[in-house]
């Protein structure tokens, strides 16, 4: 719907009279005179108003969408298209017009004009529904047209999905021009490469019919359970290959760099040179946009890339792919905060085409398209999983109290004896939950949290003999003591890795230890005898698999207060034991968490898929997500209320709260979305049955939209869809 600005962005009946006509008094024009001459004297920019300038003589009128990412201003906008812009104003185009408060309105016989603001034309048309005359576009930036209808389809069906604004998510989908990458003309298109055999695509059921169904057009659905080991990679560049070879094209979106140059390797050992495109962020914005223009000009048709890739206009879509769906990468941080996987599930409905949700582990989302009947499983046989796997042992809480070397030191007799034995053969890979050094203390007797006496913060640890540290305040604390129990001695709660790295390598003092992290990031070490301490997320690949792994400090995810604390740690779990040799090379993982638990007990036996069908029962009995739609409303307890009592919600919504959200402070990480430090912010969910997730966000938006247009902008309230993070 067209909206005729009127008041702010088309110039009105009256307005039009007062200036053009000579009825105006004499007096009044006499004052004009004097005020133009005073102002004239000050140089400033005339706003381009395009008073009888002659228009284009076809399809005059340009919709166009303005880069304002607020609700009450989701929608389009009509202008004029001048003559001498007829040529470029083509849709898709990047254009500047005028728009804001006060625009084209006659004030004491001046015309005010607004600032200049970039768009983008949807589309020309012969006339306005509007019935006053229309402001002119004031520039078209760049003829390259770089917004098609199938992405303006795509983007409008996400902004309603997540009840965010368009221009918002144009902003994640288009990226910033470079006007010497589009000086650059794009390679000419090759032609679609031959069938690829299905390689190791053999080793799943069904996995060579799903290969040859997208080389002869086909469009399946799958959801693929990766048996462990690094063949992922290629056998994810053979199903982008056979899509390539029925004429389309394929996207592929990753949680991160490395993931991304593997499967750039992978391809290109298939393809060759310049067959595909690589979009992440470290590319830079100049190459970024370059790879990105010749895919939307046709020259490249396949694509892959980390999360901003899920936009990527390829043409002829025919799969559309994404590994390790549960990584928090894969969720946008900036508004409306889509996920990856939903984006493309979209695609897939919309462009009618192939869909592949491939990981070593599964989540639950995963397990419900496999349930719902609209994606097919693609999983290896248990004998396939058994010669793939690596042993998994695990060390309990009763193991622990037995284990005099468990009390005396972090590491377990039976991790220990791993350890020993993977250094004959080969790296030993170590994974602790955290980085750093010790990240929390406790008392040592109650377990009681050590706190600040200052603010109530956790104590940290510091390097070895430095006295302890508030992780909230920064002061340092010398002389505590327990207030539960009096004690006075600390243990640590969750080791960081550098922690971790410094005990192990007073325990072998003879093997090179190397630590992968935040900071730094390993890609890949030797096949050489080695300790290699890693966060999850971060482990290296190993040259052969890793001997042996140690998954630390188990219960520390477990524990978490989150609804996915299970599932994610198996997912992290299962992500190292994948790169250890099968058993049958002597690969073996201990992994130190309470065996009786189903995470544990899913990795034991390697059925992270039984798992997620699991918790999908269980989460559908509770009327968790993802069998219900939940969306989340935050701010001062004032604001919820009055927004929770303002919208409109579908009958069969219930509200959850409001609770209480944790207060940042000046030294705490502040979290995405959460209150800004030292406000007292509260959380409300609201939660539908399936069927009824796009009437609530419809409800959410026009709220949050109403709220803006009458100013209730100054007191914050954040609305999220599918917020990640449900205690």
């Amino acid at each position: 719907m067209s909206v005729g600005f009127g008041k702010n962005a088309k110039v009105s009946s009256e307005n039009e009279g007062a200036e053009g006509s000579g009825e105006a008094g004499a007096p009044e024009q006499l004052a004009l005179i004097r005020e133009s001459v005073r102002k004239a004297q000050v140089p400033r920019a005339k706003p381009r108003t395009w008073r009888g300038a002659a228009l284009a003589k076809e399809l005059p009128v340009a919709r166009v969408l303005v880069d304002k990412g607020v609700l009450h201003l989701d929608r389009y906008f009509d202008y004029a298209v001048p003559e001498e812009l007829d040529a470029q104003a083509q849709p898709g185009v990047r254009v500047r017009v005028r728009f804001g408060a006060g625009r084209h309105r006659v004030r004491d016989g001046r015309r005010e004009g607004g600032g200049l603001i970039d768009g983008f034309l949807v589309e020309r048309l012969a006339e306005s529904d509007y019935s006053g005359p229309l402001a002119a576009l004031a520039q078209v930036v760049s003829p390259e047209p770089v917004l098609g209808a199938e992405l303006l389809g795509l983007a409008r069906a996400v902004a309603d999905r997540y009840a965010g604004s368009l221009a918002d998510v144009l902003q994640l989908a288009v990226p910033p021009r470079s006007a010497r990458a589009e000086q650059r003309p794009s390679p000419a298109p090759l032609p679609p490469p031959g069938a690829p055999d299905a390689g190791s695509w053999g080793r799943y059921e069904r996995g060579d019919a799903f290969v040859e169904s997208l080389a002869s057009g086909g469009a399946p659905r799958a959801v693929w359970n990766a048996l462990p080991g690094p063949e992922w990679s290629e056998e994810l560049a053979r199903a982008v290959v056979a899509t390539l070879a029925s004429g389309r094209g394929a996207l592929v979106v990753l949680p991160d760099g490395r993931a991304v140059a593997r499967l750039d390797a992978a391809l290109t050992a298939l393809l060759g040179e310049g067959r595909h495109a690589v979009l992440t962020a470290d590319a830079g914005p100049e190459k970024r946009y370059r790879e990105w223009l010749a895919v939307r000009r046709g020259a490249v048709r396949a694509v892959i890339g980390t999360r901003a890739a899920m936009f990527a206009p390829v043409q002829d879509l025919g799969l559309v792919a994404i590994w390790d769906d549960g990584d928090d990468s894969h969720s946008e941080l900036h508004a409306p905060q889509p996920h990856a996987r939903e984006v493309l599930l979209l695609r897939a409905a919309l462009d009618k085409c192939g869909f592949l949700l491939g990981s070593w582990s599964c989540t639950v989302e995963a397990a419900q398209l496999v349930e719902s009947g609209w994606a097919r499983p693609l999983v290896a046989t248990r004998d396939q999983v058994r010669s793939a796997a690596p042993l998994v042992r695990t060390v309990g809480d009763g193991d622990l109290a037995r284990d005099e070397a468990a009390r005396a030191a972090r590491l377990p007799t039976l991790a220990w004896q791993a350890v020993r034995e993977g250094l004959r053969h080969g790296p030993v890979l170590v994974q602790v939950p955290r980085r750093g050094y010790v990240p929390r203390m406790a008392c040592a007797n109650c377990r009681a949290p050590a706190r600040c006496r200052h603010c109530a913060g956790p104590l940290e640890g510091q390097d070895s003999g430095a006295p302890l540290r508030c992780g909230w305040c920064g002061q340092e604390e010398s002389a505590w003591h327990c207030p539960e129990c009096g004690g006075f001695r600390l243990r640590a709660q969750v080791v960081g890795a550098r922690r971790t790295a410094e005990e192990l390598g007073r325990a072998f003092p003879a093997v090179a230890v190397r630590t992968s992290g935040r900071e730094h990031v390993l890609d890949t070490v030797p096949s050489a005898p080695a300790l290699v301490v890693s966060t999850p997320g971060a482990e290296p690949v190993a040259e052969g698999g890793y001997a042996a792994a140690l998954l630390l400090d188990g219960w520390a995810m477990l524990g978490r207060p989150d609804l996915r604390a299970g599932e994610d740690a198996l997912r992290r779990w299962i992500a190292a034991a994948s790169l250890v040799r099968p058993q049958g090379a002597g690969g073996t993982v201990v992994v130190v968490a309470e065996p009786t638990l189903r995470p544990v007990q899913a990795l034991v036996r390697w059925d992270p898929v039984g798992h997620a069908v699991r918790e999908l029962a269980e989460r559908g009995e509770l009327g968790f997500p993802p069998v219900s739609r939940m969306a989340a409303v935050s701010g001062t307890s004032e604001a919820v209320a009055e927004f929770l009592g303002a919208v409109e919600l579908p009958p069969d919504a219930q509200v959850l709260g409001p609770v209480p959200l944790p207060v940042t402070g000046a030294g705490r990480p502040k979290r995405v979305g959460g209150p800004p430090p030292g406000e007292h912010w509260e959380r409300a969910l609201v939660r539908v049955p399936p069927g009824s997730g796009a009437a609530l966000a419809s409800a959410l938006k026009a709220a949050q939209a109403a709220r803006m247009a009458r100013g209730g902008g100054e007191t914050v309230v954040r609305v999220r869809i599918d917020p990640p993070d449900i205690g």
